[in-house]
């Protein structure tokens, strides 16, 4: 595992702290600095708007997709990025219902991301044609899958528990049932492996800034398969998802495949900072990548279980139904994340009672788990989390 000591020295990582966060944020590689101070200083700087053109700004959505689409799996040419997540949620739910005009029903499960949910209900609203959204528990998807079902819309890993939902099977039973498969990728690429094409995904899309470290606000990216690419009508039809955006025809005309989805003008900085973290993710297989994730989620399990018995386990304990995190459930857990954070170790909150960790092993190793392990149990055995400062909620958790 010694690439993951090259890896590791490739992030800026503050010292004295253990940060196990990369599932939510990502720490800065090095080389972001130097691409973006490159690319605004040579490139912005000196080109100006010529940087359009000179510079391959307006290919760079297509070209740093094609990066990120060999992390999941996908076709070259099929995964572009822009806007946010959940402006790439919307573009995919709307275009999967209109390919299934005569059903009514968006299936989703209640370990979905609530925006990704909030999407789905103010498109439904909008459209207004009897659509009806349908939330059920994770466990309860696979029965749920009937003939009048037109969209299964899941996250494949829970951003609280980290709980896998098998993509490949529930996608084929999606299909045969007659229903178009989308796929939430926030907490999977990068984080375990993903083959959108063996498992016949119709579209997937995902964010950048957590395992993918592009930082806050990265852009978000859409996955569409070759089979949909050149009829889907985008709801979000932008000026760049045109076929001849600088014709500025008044009637809009959808861009050759991919290209359609794209919606408004591309964030170049910060492509740009994910392009030097994507220089990272090349120096490493995504096998190799999960296997020591799983090593590093279990000794993390294994330490918290014997140190801080008043911690219930939420992520599944079988490694092969969970992601690249581990969470622990307390009635107190805002405050105890408070007092471990205030020691040094950077986890999460995630409501209403779970503390979760990101095992990223691109920068984490058996030092930091240790780490984190031992400081929870001082917080847990001294009370330390007791306090009134660590009950006050800041507006992030």
């Amino acid at each position: 595992m010694d690439i993951f000591k090259q890896t590791r020295a490739m992030f800026h990582l503050p010292e004295g702290m253990t940060y196990l966060d990369g599932n939510s944020l990502g720490p800065l590689p090095y080389a972001a600095q130097d691409r973006v101070d490159a690319m605004m200083r040579d490139q912005w700087g000196e080109m100006l708007i010529t940087g359009w053109n000179k510079a391959g700004w307006m290919e760079q959505p297509s070209r740093v997709g094609d990066r990120v689409g060999k992390l999941i799996g996908a076709e070259t040419g099929h995964v572009v990025l822009g806007d946010t997540l959940s402006i790439k949620v919307y573009q995919a739910l709307a275009s999967a219902l209109e390919l299934k005009p005569d059903r009514k029903v968006v299936l989703s499960d209640s370990g979905n991301f609530p925006s990704d949910l909030y999407m789905a209900e103010g498109l439904i609203r909008m459209l207004d044609r009897g659509l009806e959204l349908r939330v059920v528990a994770p466990e309860d998807v696979e029965a749920s899958l009937g003939d009048d079902i037109a969209v299964m819309m899941l996250t494949q890993v829970d951003y609280r528990s980290g709980r896998m939902h098998d993509m490949n099977r529930l996608t084929e039973l999606a299909h045969k049932a007659g229903a178009i498969a989308v796929w939430d990728l926030a907490h999977s690429a990068g984080a375990v492996p993903v083959d959108l094409v063996a498992a016949s995904v119709d579209f997937a899309v995902g964010c950048t800034y957590k395992y993918l470290n592009s930082g806050p606000g990265g852009p978000a990216f859409i996955y569409v398969a070759p089979r949909h690419a050149e009829v889907v009508n985008p709801a979000l039809s932008g000026w760049l998802g045109h076929e001849s955006p600088f014709a500025f025809d008044l009637n809009y005309k959808p861009g050759a495949g991919i290209e359609r989805m794209r919606v408004g003008t591309p964030p170049v900085i910060q492509i740009a900072a994910l392009e030097a973290a994507l220089d990272i993710w090349d120096m490493v297989e995504m096998a190799d990548v999960r296997a020591r994730a799983v090593e590093l989620s279990e000794l993390f399990i294994k330490e918290v279980e014997a140190r801080c018995p008043e911690l219930t386990l939420a992520s599944p304990r079988d490694a092969t139904q969970r992601g690249s995190q581990v969470s622990f459930a307390h009635e107190e857990g805002y405050a105890i994340m408070q007092a471990l954070i205030a020691h040094g170790v950077i986890g999460d909150f995630r409501a209403p009672d779970i503390l979760r960790f990101g095992i990223t092993p691109l920068y984490v190793g058996e030092d930091d788990i240790l780490r984190a392990a031992t400081t929870l149990q001082e917080i847990m055995e001294g009370q330390l989390w007791d306090r009134d400062a660590y009950r006050i909620r800041s507006r992030v958790t």
